[in-house]
């Protein structure tokens, strides 16, 4: 089975499904975002950190609430819930040491897993005879090595880098907003 549908009309039935001006909206405030991070790096993330212990402590108190409907997975949502509660008064008690640890340990995490990644990339050049690959693993097990050398400087600069995503991104979505206004406009 095949589906006969050509571009313009795919591309009209997607933007049909979130309205041009939703995604212009979401584009701005990305941007808005992006700037933050940038101009005042620190109180941003520390308010993204304070914003994701709240909410990890509702999302934890939901999940306990839903054993009331649905006790299915009961020691698995109990275990979650403990946790995610946990998680989320202690980065609420400590804001400013939960914004520092969180990220140093999101980059120590992401140090570690492209180590992991470049190996997987050499062992797969060597096993398929792929000069390329073994590159690609070699330059990813050197950047994870720079973050586990330095992640207080990675993370230091963590900030800056979700604010320039975050810029492109809400640049993109804006471009995309335009896009989608002329795809609902066209007969």
């Amino acid at each position: 089975m095949t589906d006969d549908i050509s571009q313009p009309e795919q591309t009209l039935a997607d933007t049909q499904f979130f309205p041009w001006w939703l995604l212009l909206l979401w584009g701005i405030l990305t941007l808005l975002v992006g700037f933050m991070f940038l101009i005042n790096p620190g109180q941003t993330m520390e308010f993204f950190i304070i914003f994701l212990g709240a909410y990890w402590l509702v999302g934890g108190l939901f999940t306990i609430g839903s054993l009331f409907v649905d006790r299915s997975n009961m020691g698995w949502k109990i275990f979650l819930s403990v946790i995610n509660i946990l998680a989320g008064i202690l980065i609420l008690m400590y804001p400013l040491f939960s914004t520092i640890f969180v990220f140093t340990f999101m980059i120590i995490f992401i140090g570690f897993w492209a180590c992991f990644i470049g190996a997987a990339h050499i062992y797969q050049a060597y096993t398929a005879k792929d000069a390329g690959n073994g590159v690609l693993g070699i330059i990813i097990i050197i950047f994870g090595l720079l973050l586990l050398i330095n992640p207080f400087i990675a993370a230091a600069l963590l900030p800056f880098v979700f604010g320039g995503f975050a810029i492109v991104s809400g640049l993109a979505s804006i471009y995309v907003a335009f896009v989608a206004k002329g795809a609902q406009a066209a007969p």
